[in-house]
């Protein structure tokens, strides 16, 4: 096993500084300007964030993370969303980005690429999870905007009852407004698509089954797991439930003693498997992203598909970057804004 020393702790430390506080210097084109439809209801044009209130009635509310590594994702993500919507002009962006970095920089990326979008960034400590964080079996899985998810009740105004929230390396071909309406009954806080056949212990350790008072926290709840990347989340419930406590509460007792190896995910089951609303599988063609340990390309899922993600360790654009991609990463290669030198306007 490879030795470190007091300064390669801190060459790394200062490479870890210098990325989390560099500048979004990645250059992308602008969006094509999307309009509503005739049919859509109108909302409020205001020149500042008072927006973000004014238009519940009517507005669809998306919420994403933004960071360096990611951008390129985020943006097309973005795209996708307001391409595929009967309702563009409608929709507002909850962008939720580490305190560490430029924020207004990274306003103005978004601003230049999409001048008609409406949107909030919102500054998030990450060393306020980061305290709470054990290493999982891949470390993309630890940084902690990862868990920003776990606060968004807390980090958005509280006048914005429901979000869809979207990881960003995932690209919608259909109406977010469909997946934003989502059923969710007259209890439930959030829904999401369910996988009822996967093997539901294998996301928890042989120290969590084997002690009944942490095994019977899933007694007369049906197991099923689901992936967080795409959510629809009632606000309004989460905060009634005090759920970000709750959450926060397992990831404490995960640092006394392991409970569970993967991520960010484990809480949300803990708290919410078996107690979610139903959500089409269509709008998470998950795992596209391939093998997390050797790299394999996926096939789609059998069915319709509403919204193609790339969860996983295999990102479309660093495959296209390299000239190795996967077949279906050229179904996320439209929606990419990077401007390279050789990208020709049309």
């Amino acid at each position: 096993m490879q030795s470190f020393s007091c300064s390669n702790v801190l060459h790394f430390l200062l490479i870890f500084i210098i990325i989390q506080t560099t500048t979004f210097a990645a250059e992308f084109r602008e969006a094509p300007k999307f309009y509503n439809s005739q049919t859509c209801p109108k909302i409020m044009s205001t020149t500042d964030t008072s927006f973000i209130c004014s238009n519940n009635d009517n507005a669809v509310h998306v919420a994403m993370t933004l960071d360096a590594a990611y951008l390129r994702g985020s943006m097309a993500a973005i795209l996708s969303v307001l391409q595929h919507s009967s309702c563009p002009e409608n929709i507002i962006f909850h962008f939720v980005a580490s305190l560490s970095v430029d924020i207004d920089g990274l306003n103005l990326v978004i601003a230049k690429s999409f001048p008609y979008l409406r949107f909030q960034i919102y500054p998030f400590d990450i060393s306020s999870v980061s305290r709470l964080i054990s290493t999982s079996i891949r470390a993309a899985l630890d940084c902690p905007l990862n868990y920003a998810r776990n606060y968004l009740a807390d980090i958005i105004p509280t006048c914005v009852s429901k979000v869809v929230y979207l990881d960003s390396d995932l690209v919608l071909v259909d109406d977010v407004v469909k997946l934003f309406t989502t059923p969710l009954g007259s209890e439930v806080v959030l829904a999401a698509p369910e996988y009822c056949n996967a093997n539901f212990t294998t996301y928890f350790t042989p120290t969590f089954w084997s002690n009944p008072s942490l095994s019977l926290t899933f007694a007369n709840r049906k197991l099923c797991y689901f992936n967080t990347g795409v959510m629809v989340i009632d606000l309004g419930r989460w905060r009634a439930g005090d759920y970000t406590t709750k959450i926060v509460e397992w990831m404490e007792l995960q640092k006394r003693m392991r409970i569970y190896e993967l991520g960010s995910l484990p809480p949300f089951l803990l708290v919410f498997a078996g107690n979610i609303a139903p959500v089409d599988h269509r709008w998470n063609q998950h795992g596209l992203g391939g093998d997390n340990f050797r790299g394999l390309c996926r096939n789609l899922h059998p069915g319709p598909v509403s919204l193609l993600h790339w969860s996983g360790k295999g990102k479309p654009w660093v495959r296209l970057d390299a000239n190795r991609p996967c077949p279906l990463d050229a179904l996320w290669a439209p929606y990419d804004l990077l401007q390279t030198p050789y990208f020709l306007d049309s």
